[in-house]
């Protein structure tokens, strides 16, 4: 077949063959690429060792407060979630139950209607967006570790035909009340 150029297929694949072997494997950038990951890996050790010492900060605040030992006594629940979810409620001995802490993340349930139509039932999402981001982490990480809420889940989907996320939405309510 002939080509634009001159060239036929064979050779043009030829000439490509040629100089991909000409290029390929170019060791002058090798000392660059290394300087490159050893400087990645001082990054990636020096951010760990910041997670550390945050890690060992927000554990001795949470020894200080009086609730977040009963949040810790769930199974699965780890440090950081605990407190992000203290941070977003404040103190949870001033909510009489579970459904104010609810209404304060945007999880409770809302019409959406006008004078003409039926709208559907949605969750209102006018509450804290970072505490209904943390609930949700939290309820998640649940679902993978602690095996009543897997447990939970695995019904809510197998037996109730709920969709997987209905289930964690659900799942939060359970949170927040137990």
């Amino acid at each position: 077949m002939q080509r634009d150029g001159g060239f036929t297929g064979i050779e043009k694949a030829a000439q490509l063959i040629a100089q991909a072997k000409r290029s390929v494997g170019n060791r002058t950038a090798v000392e660059e690429a290394k300087s490159d990951l050893r400087r990645l890996i001082e990054e990636y050790e020096r951010v760990t060792s910041m997670l550390e010492e945050i890690e060992t900060d927000i554990e001795a605040l949470l020894s200080e407060i009086p609730m977040a030992q009963q949040l810790r006594t769930i199974k699965g629940l780890r440090k950081i979630f605990t407190a992000a979810i203290l941070a977003g409620t404040g103190d949870l001995r001033q909510y009489a139950r579970g459904r104010q802490v609810l209404r304060k993340a945007g999880l409770n349930l809302a019409e959406s209607t006008s004078g003409k139509r039926k709208g559907r039932i949605i969750l209102s999402k006018r509450g804290d967006s970072a505490l209904r981001k943390y609930l949700y982490l939290a309820t998640v990480q649940l679902v993978w570790n602690n095996p009543v809420f897997r447990h939970l889940h695995k019904h809510n989907v197998q037996e109730r035909k709920m969709k997987k996320q209905q289930s964690i939405f659900k799942l939060m309510g359970k949170l927040l009340v137990y």
